[in-house]
């Protein structure tokens, strides 16, 4: 018995000494978790994205990821033996004191089978620019992790075929598009960790916007405080240094231009959430931007008794006449269940214009919808200013919960969030991609002026409760 216990203690000693070198096995381990970044590596999303400030996390969780694919110990993938990937830096300097350092931090000295340098010694290759480094993978084989920089021009990104790439900082466009087909043929891998401080570049546009909704696309936020490891005396420390547009971006990993967006209170994490069955008695109107040349937007608004509002469905086209948008409303109406008046006929709110006669038209907007069993209201209230204040206090009340939900299928409303800003100067919003915030601001505009709140009902903080559930489940989920 003695000596089965002093090899039990000799085991439980070599473990020990093994994590006091193996940084990969340290990672996130602790007390402490830093959870956007295990959201991370849980999402099995082949484009995924981490937009973060300065010392939020994000590459941390960039270099891990390389290492658990190259090794074979991915906790929650189906992991691979000889995988071949590519680290991608902005320039060569970059990539020594920034990816390939925290590579080299995660990979063990025993899981390396070879070291090529560009330029430097192999037998000190942290003070070197390394080309690739050849990793013992646990199904026996040895994986190849490759490092480039961006300055190299994309001749250089041709020809491979990958498993994944990791871009650690925002590439240039056509290099980013390069290294998508190299993972094509394989079902491979991208992921990206960086700060958006170019402004709203093609990352913004394409993966942000998501304007075609790709279902691989992914991504998160990781701000300081995300960082359990920051102190809260250094995030306050830092934090008095900069303007307000720059924190966007070094502190919270936002987009943002030097205009600003008109709703930087919208946060995608706590205001989109899934579709549940809306109740009758929730079901509030409709809401019409028209158009028929550029997108007609229109989306269905429901109240609950606490006075919470949520957008429920949304019906967005271009290039369609009355006819067509119609039996579209239609369709989602019955779809929904939604509600009709006495006549069998369904109420909206509309835009004024659409009550204007022209010369090319004997009927208006009105008149033809009022024709197809849709009864519009043009009589909406369009002051700008007033309907941005009163989105705004929707967006977030000063307990810190909405008073505004939006469901997870009106993808079209979420994008038009996003991609919301200010002219140069700030006295209006760039007229551009706005129709789901007019209509929205028509209907918020119909509700009371002050949302203050009686103290929360016991069935309103169980609703609340049930929602952030649902939320954490689905950023978890990826």
């Amino acid at each position: 018995m003695n000596e089965l216990l002093l090899k039990i203690k000799a085991i439980e000693a070599e473990q020990r000494k093994r994590r006091e070198h193996d940084a990969l096995a340290r990672y996130n381990a602790g007390p402490k978790k830093h959870k956007k970044q295990l959201a991370f590596h849980r999402c099995k999303k082949r484009n995924r994205w981490v937009f973060g400030g300065n010392r939020s996390g994000k590459t941390e969780c960039g270099a891990a990821e390389t290492v658990y694919l190259a090794r074979g110990i991915h906790p929650y993938r189906k992991n691979k033996p000889n995988v071949f990937g590519w680290v991608v830096s902005l320039t060569t300097q970059v990539q020594r004191d920034v990816a390939q350092s925290k590579v080299l931090h995660y990979l063990r000295p025993d899981w390396i089978a070879d070291i090529i340098m560009t330029s430097g010694r192999k037998d000190s290759p942290a003070s070197g620019i390394i080309d690739q480094i050849h990793v013992k993978n646990v199904f026996g084989g040895i994986s190849v992790i490759g490092f480039k920089s961006c300055d190299q021009g994309r001749e250089r990104f041709q020809g491979c075929s990958l498993d994944f790439v990791w871009f650690d900082e925002e590439p240039p466009k056509d290099i980013y598009e390069e290294c998508r087909m190299r993972v094509a043929d394989k079902m491979g891998d991208i992921f990206g960790t960086m700060t958006p401080l170019k402004g709203l570049t093609f990352v913004y546009k394409e993966i942000y916007l998501n304007p075609k909704n790709d279902p691989e696309i992914w991504y998160e936020f990781m701000e300081w405080a995300d960082n359990p490891y920051l102190p809260k005396r250094e995030i306050a420390l830092l934090e008095n240094t900069l303007d307000e547009t720059t924190k966007q971006a070094r502190r919270y990993g936002k987009f943002c231009t030097r205009e600003g967006l008109v709703y930087p209170e919208f946060d995608e994490s706590v205001h989109v959430i899934p579709p549940f069955k809306i109740p009758e008695d929730w079901q509030a109107t409709i809401s019409i931007d028209p158009g028929l040349k550029n997108p007609l937007s229109a989306h269905w608004y429901a109240v609950d008794f606490d006075g919470n509002v949520y957008v429920v469905a949304e019906h967005y086209a271009a290039d369609m006449g009355v006819d067509e948008h119609a039996q579209a409303i239609w369709e989602i109406s019955k779809a929904l269940g939604w509600k009709t008046d006495a006549k069998g006929r369904l109420c909206a709110l509309i835009d004024a214009a659409a009550d204007a006669r022209t010369l090319a038209a004997s009927k208006t907007v009105s008149e033809l919808f009022y024709e197809r069993g849709i009864l519009v209201n043009p009589r909406v209230n369009k002051e700008i200013f007033a309907g941005i204040a009163q989105v705004k206090s929707y967006l977030n009340r000063k307990n810190g919960l909405p008073d505004l939900y939006i469901f997870e299928n009106c993808t079209n409303m979420i994008r038009e969030f996003k991609g919301y800003f200010w002219a140069a100067g700030g006295e209006r919003p760039v007229k551009r991609d706005d129709h789901a915030m007019d209509e929205l601001r028509y209907f918020l505009m119909t509700r009371p002026k002050s949302c203050a709140k009686v103290p929360r009902s016991i069935i309103e903080q169980d609703k609340e409760k049930k929602i952030i559930l649902k939320r954490r489940y689905r950023r978890g989920s990826g």
